[in-house]
């Protein structure tokens, strides 16, 4: 991985146009390829990205970048499609590369782990018709619980949480912006799966459109008959 410390202005040209002027930001070049624009704040979410498949090709500065005080011009080219990261680089403050190695993945709660198995055998609970496509779906900012396929040709991202707060909203957020702009995913819809959502969580959940689904231990592992429950 390697990490650049610098004076730099982005600009994100496709399906949609973004900017970010000239500040001091993180740049995170990663092994697959992807491309992540970082500033100090906002938690784990970049301000713009690049993700693989793609080609980073940096060059000295010309033209209009030349002219801003650029020094060197990094253009991300997206693989599947037109779009496009430019970023426009005027002092380097740091730049290093590590080796990472093989990464073991995140080791869920043994609960947690439960919940994802058990609903990903039993995805008819996001509605009739649906579709398991892949649990740990791999992306460039971490593997998406659950990727399914919806009977009207869509797809949709799956958060399983046992306990469900903003954080966990802000993480799905996060994965639906990557996964919407990738034109054999799109449009991808969210749901956030729980035995517990905060009222903090499913009220920022619904204004941005992610479902909210709760669910039962118990009855996902079959120990327990809903069916048959006075209260």
């Amino acid at each position: 991985m390697r990490l650049v410390i610098a004076r730099c202005s982005v600009d994100y040209e496709g399906r949609l146009n973004a900017h970010l002027p000239l500040a001091t930001r993180l740049l995170l070049v990663k092994a697959d390829g992807s491309v992540l624009v970082h500033a100090d704040g906002g938690s784990y979410k970049p301000l713009n990205w690049m993700s693989p498949p793609c080609t980073l090709a940096v060059e000295p500065a010309g033209g209009p970048h030349a002219e801003a005080g650029a020094q060197e011009v990094w253009t991300v080219r997206s693989s599947k499609t037109e779009d496009r990261l430019v970023v426009a680089v005027h002092e380097v403050l740091h730049d290093s590369t590590h080796e990472l190695g093989t990464d073991p993945g995140l080791v869920k709660d043994g609960v947690e782990a439960q919940l994802q198995k058990l609903l990903s055998e039993q995805v008819e609970l996001l509605g009739e018709g649906h579709q398991l496509v892949r649990r740990e779906y791999p992306t460039a900012i971490g593997p998406v619980d659950l990727l399914v396929r919806s009977p009207h040709g869509g797809t949709v991202a799956v958060e399983v949480k046992r306990r469900a707060e903003i954080d966990g909203v802000e993480q799905l957020t996060r994965y639906l912006q990557l996964l919407n702009r990738d034109p054999l995913l799109a449009p991808v819809e969210g749901v956030l799966a729980a035995q517990e959502i905060r009222p903090q969580a499913r009220v920022l959940a619904t204004d941005r459109g992610i479902r909210c689904l709760v669910l039962d231990y118990d009855a996902l592992r079959g120990v327990d008959d809903v069916e048959s429950r006075l209260f």
